[in-house]
């Protein structure tokens, strides 16, 4: 007795008539389409970003829409088969080096999505509602693994969005969404061409700005009467911090008190100690 044909899998771009298996290649078009995506000006003019790895991957699929296309190595296709079976749209499969152009890690995982941008970015108006209670503002951040990182401790400390104001960096940078460790599908993510207006738009909605400033005249560990309000922290640039000029614009500046010969900490730390006294106070403990 024979045994019937198999049939194609729909989630499989290899499954070919006649069993001939053809995986898309570097040089193919939809692979050097989604290589583009690596570049600023094609992620804004498309909407479009990448998400590398099945964590990230999966985060994405918990967001209506976010993924247009899956592209994987038929190795990663059977390491991740219950990622690929609950996938909203159907994996492309590519050889090894199709996917590792698309990836921005040493030792790529073989699995790569193409995610429409509107799915993690908000507008600034999604910040200012009046259930907000906790914002970071992230001035001038141009490191993408910190600001990656402060976004994740956003979403550990419960904040309920994210701007990164200014000349910061791309949230949709690869380095970027990799730091976030999938908390930028968590929490509204913004970004926000002038510092002084997405700090003016908090004001006006009733949000205490606090900027965090080593000179601050508020010591952190004497300030829960503010930190028990709807407040946003002001974080600066890793090298030089906030501007005298920018830092004014707060309601307070807060420094974090240093007990040890320390000249100061680094922003992704001493966003990490803001946001978390903040979450104490706001929950009275």
């Amino acid at each position: 007795m024979s045994t019937p044909p198999r049939r194609p899998d729909p989630r499989h771009s290899s499954d070919r008539r006649a069993g001939v298996t053809e995986l898309l290649t570097a040089r193919s078009g939809r692979i050097k389409a989604a290589r583009r995506l690596a570049d600023r000006r094609v992620r804004r003019e498309l909407g479009l970003f990448l998400v590398e790895g099945p964590q990230l991957v999966a985060e994405a699929y918990a967001v209506p829409d976010a993924v247009v296309e899956v592209y994987a190595t038929p190795e990663a296709a059977e390491r991740y088969a219950d990622l690929r079976d609950g996938s909203p749209v159907a994996w492309q499969l590519s050889d090894d080096r199709g996917v590792a152009s698309l990836a921005d890690t040493v030792t790529p995982t073989g699995v790569v999505a193409v995610c429409r941008a509107a799915s993690v970015l908000a507008p600034l108006e999604s910040a200012v509602t009046p259930g907000t209670r906790l914002v970071v503002v992230c001035a001038d951040v141009r490191d993408p693994g910190n600001a990656g990182t402060v976004i994740r401790t956003a979403d550990a400390a419960g904040a309920d969005a994210v701007v990164l104001a200014g000349h910061s960096v791309d949230p949709l940078n690869p380095k970027t969404v990799r730091a976030t460790v999938g908390s930028l599908f968590h929490l509204p993510v913004v970004v926000a061409d002038d510092v002084a207006g997405a700090v003016t738009a908090l004001q006006a909605g009733g949000v205490t700005v606090l900027a965090a400033d080593g000179g601050g005249e508020v010591d952190l560990f004497d300030a829960d009467g503010l930190l028990g309000g709807r407040t946003a922290w002001l974080f600066g640039n890793e090298a030089w911090g906030l501007p005298a000029d920018t830092a004014a614009m707060a309601d307070h500046r807060v420094r974090v008190p240093i007990f040890g010969g320390a000249e100061s900490l680094n922003l992704s730390t001493a966003a990490a100690v803001c946001l978390y006294a903040s979450a104490r106070a706001q929950r009275g403990s």
